[in-house]
This record gives structure tokens, sequence and C-alpha cells, in this order.
């Protein structure tokens, strides 16, 4: 591992590259935050594969991806006035700093600082920083406000339940959220008998609210869960389909009986592997 001279010396670098790419590359010259967001977003997918995959050489590679679109759109905010690279690090540390009341005490404190300063456990750690947070000047107004609307409603569902959680808004034990979920099926199963889609979709809704809510209360990440769905749906079809092919045959020629075969071998691959 590095020294924190040669850490500090190596972010020096990128500034100087990011700098000299500005001045010289006619690609980088053109950019804006505007064109650069969607760039930014699939950089980060793409280190969010990297991390579900625990591959660190990809991780490392895609963090440097994620970490030159910070510094480059301080650049872009740097040359219009507004800020650069060094605003963002103190405005970082200073948050950080406020909302950890436990390990950096502050010289002035009330009762939601005397309480935020006792958390001894990473849940009151959690419930502190909500409270601070809608202390701080400019803060968020509402617990939820602080609620991206753009992200994913999987996880979007998830941090809405997290931040309510967070200023004590939760079930007292985590088994009793099951009634709730059966009760969001049974509501569900009775729209679509009665085949009212706007109503049928809405209960869908609080059906995958509900299950999100109970994969929070049980430590699950649900997007994480899903994602790990998909990749195994993929590669047991895979099988599937590759099994298929070498017996000169397409899957729409297949019964289902014969694909539920071939299923089953794929899952006893994967779980053998």
């Amino acid at each position: 591992m590095h020294t924190r001279e040669e850490k500090i010396e190596a972010f020096g670098r990128l500034l100087d590259v990011m700098d000299e790419l500005r001045q010289k590359c006619p690609w980088d010259k053109k950019q804006t935050i505007d064109s650069l967001r969607p760039n930014t977003i699939e950089e980060t997918y793409e280190l969010c594969d990297a991390i579900i995959n625990h591959n660190y050489p990809e991780i490392c590679k895609e963090l440097g991806d994620v970490i030159m679109h910070v510094v480059f759109y301080a650049l872009i905010a740097s040359e219009e006035g507004e800020f650069d690279i060094a605003d963002v690090c103190h405005k970082v540390c200073d948050k950080l700093v406020f909302r950890h009341p436990h390990v950096w005490p502050p010289q002035q404190h009330d009762e939601v600082m005397d309480k935020a300063m006792q958390a001894t456990t990473s849940e009151q750690v959690l419930s502190g920083w909500e409270l601070i947070k809608q202390r701080e000047k400019g803060g968020n107004k509402s617990v939820l406000s602080g609620v991206p609307l753009a992200l994913p409603s999987l996880i979007k569902a998830y941090r809405i339940q997290d931040k309510a959680r967070n200023v004590g808004f939760d079930w007292e034990k985590p088994e009793q959220v099951w009634e709730k979920v059966k009760e969001e099926i049974h509501e569900f199963e009775r729209e679509v008998e009665h085949m009212d889609t706007a109503r049928a979709t809405a209960e869908f809704g609080d059906v995958i609210f509900s299950i999100v809510n109970a994969a929070r209360l049980y430590h699950i990440n649900p997007d994480t869960a899903l994602e790990l769905t998909n990749r195994k749906f993929i590669r047991r079809f895979n099988y599937l389909e590759a099994h298929t092919l070498k017996q000169g045959r397409s899957l729409a020629d297949m019964s289902l009986s014969e694909m539920d075969a071939i299923w089953n071998e794929a899952k006893r691959h994967d779980e053998e592997s």
C-alpha cells in the first residue's frame, strides 16, 4: 500500500492530467456538466457491477473513472466561478465532522446533539444522522426530502423505509412485517380478479414495497438480491439454451417439461459449482 504522501501526490497528478486534458483535448474541451451526466451514470453502474462480482481489479479501475468524473465536474465548476475541488473536499469533510458528534464533539450543542454524542451503535448513529441533517442550515426540510427522485424505484423504496426507520417509524419486530406482506398480496389478488388494471398496478406496487420492507428488516439489500437472481436466471437459461443447441434443436420446438428437465439439471450444476 502507498504512504499518505504518495496518495496525495497521486491525487495531485490526477488534477494535473485533467487540467491538461481540458486545455488540449477537443473532446474534453467541449464537455459540460450536462453532457457528462449520462457517462457518470454509466460509470457508476459499471462500478456497482464490479462490486457485486467482488472483482477488485475492476473495482479499482471503475473507482478511477468515478473519481475522474468528480474532478471533471469540479474543474468545469471552477471555470464558471462556482467552486473547485478544494471546496468539494472541504464541504464533505465539514459535513462528516458535523454529523459525527460522537467522534468530534461540538463546542455548542443542544438536546439533539447531546443524544447524538452518546451514540455507541450503528443504529444510534443513523438515527442521530437523520435528526442532524434536518437541523443543518440549508439541509433537508423533512425526513424523506433527502431521497433523490432519480433513484431507481427499488433502491428508492429501500431508502424511504430506511430513513423512516431512523426516526422510529418501523415495526417493533421483523416478523410483524409478514402480515403486511400477506395483506398486500391478498389485495393485489382481489384487484386482479376484478381485472382493474390501474388498481391492480397500484396494489402490486404495495406488494413490492412490503417485500422491500421485509428485506430491509432482515438486513438484505433488495437490489443486490434481485441482481443476484437476475444473474442466476441468465446463467441457467444460457445453460438450457446451450444444451438445446447441442441437440440440434431450438427452444421453440421443445415442450415445457423438456425445458424443465434441463433447467433442473442447470440448477444442480449451479449448486455443485
